[in-house]
């Protein structure tokens, strides 16, 4: 009789050893694995509103959307096409195409002007240098945070988006914009003006704003073609020859 307690005693022992083994360890085997949420320091390579490898990507809204493009990678070298619009009334009242190389901090614009006109400039090295198509006089000085928005070229960027004030900022999220995922921005300055901006999640870099004044579009700027890193032909060159940077260097 004794010796049958002890074997129900060593079956109830070898019960619990089993049920506490299987809660340790067993359960993992059956439960759904949980989604990783990435808080807003996530890479942009996630896709824009949705999930991806299991992450699910922070929610754009008016108070987070500044702190969200502050979290995105720009590439450090790269070229671009740059149109800008100034639209009024019925028509286009001119139009401004930029070539934009960027490259290890120096970044070189050759600009066309509405009428034709060439203009050019090369920011690095705390120095501007900037001269006109068929001219040899270069207009140089010393460099501060716009000199690569030098003359006038007026191409916004990503700084752009976060210096908004935060206040005038009315509307956030993700939205599709040429094939690409990017952050949208719409801001209401007041007296009838407002902006709007585009920030590629993947490369971090503003691919279109626009200004409206009662509703209507008055400037718009695009980018296109981007090539990273920029092309090794990339001049950094004056007029003259003389190589102010050379690209990879």
């Amino acid at each position: 009789m004794e010796r049958g307690k002890r074997n129900i005693v060593v079956v109830l022992i070898a019960a619990i050893i089993a049920v506490a083994v299987l809660s340790s360890f067993g359960l993992g085997l059956f439960a759904p694995d949980t989604a990783e949420i990435v808080l807003p320091t996530a890479g942009p390579s996630a896709s824009p509103g949705g999930e991806s490898g299991g992450a699910v990507k922070v929610e754009v809204t008016p108070e987070t959307v500044q702190s969200v493009i502050a979290t995105l990678d720009r590439p450090e070298s790269y070229g671009r096409t740059v149109t800008i619009q100034d639209l009024w009334g019925e028509g286009e009242s001119g139009t401004t195409t930029a070539r934009v190389w960027v490259d290890a901090g120096w970044t070189r614009t050759d600009a066309v002007l509405p009428g034709g006109t060439r203009r050019s400039s090369i920011v690095g090295g705390g120095q501007f240098w900037s001269w006109y198509g068929g001219e040899d006089r270069v207009l140089t000085g010393p460099a501060d945070e716009y000199s690569a928005d030098l003359e006038g070229q007026r191409i916004p960027t990503y700084e752009t988006v976060l210096e908004l004030d935060p206040a005038s900022i009315t509307a956030a999220g993700y939205e599709a914009l040429d094939g690409l995922g990017c952050v949208y921005v719409e801001t209401d300055t007041g007296d009838g003006h407002s902006a709007r901006f585009w920030v590629d999640t993947d490369s971090g870099l503003l691919v279109r704003a626009e200004q409206l004044t009662d509703g209507q579009v008055v400037y718009r700027m695009t980018a296109s073609g981007l090539e990273r890193p920029a092309p090794s032909d990339a001049s950094f060159s004056l007029p003259d020859g003389t190589v102010l940077h050379r690209v990879g260097a």
